[in-house]
């Protein structure tokens, strides 16, 4: 699968992925226009949607309604090193998710494919949060 990367204008670059365009802006203060995320932003965004295919995956295949369920993701940044030095995932789910597959669907989450090509050095938590 190739990927085609066009320049935009100023500070945008675009990817086309099997037809489709992702784009890709700085902030103002980087000499972007702020019209779309940064490529890091977005890099951030694959690791969160990969997850959460993973965990409705999970859902469908067992028939748990995913509906009220979400992910939240934040990261620690080593100042040091200049780079994520761990994420944080919470998995929200509603009251009638059952508690029985809290630990599967951790586990589920964290066989992320965009995880998986992570450095192991970056440390990874996923929890899970009943709402």
């Amino acid at each position: 699968m190739p990927i085609e990367i066009k320049f935009d204008g100023k500070k945008k670059v675009n990817a086309i992925i099997d037809g489709f365009t992702v784009k890709t802006d700085q902030p103002v203060q980087s000499g972007g226009d702020n019209s779309a995320p940064t490529p890091f932003s977005l890099f951030l965004a694959s690791l969160g949607t990969c997850a959460g295919i993973y965990v409705k995956s999970f859902c469908d295949q067992r028939s748990i309604d995913s509906a009220g369920m979400w992910i939240s993701m934040d990261y620690e940044y080593d100042q040091v090193q200049k780079m994520i030095a761990k994420f944080m995932m919470v998995i929200h789910v509603p009251a009638h998710f059952p508690e029985q597959y809290d630990t599967a669907v951790i586990k589920t989450a964290a066989l992320c494919a965009v995880k998986r090509h992570l450095n192991p050095a970056i440390g990874n938590e996923i929890t899970i949060v009943r709402e």
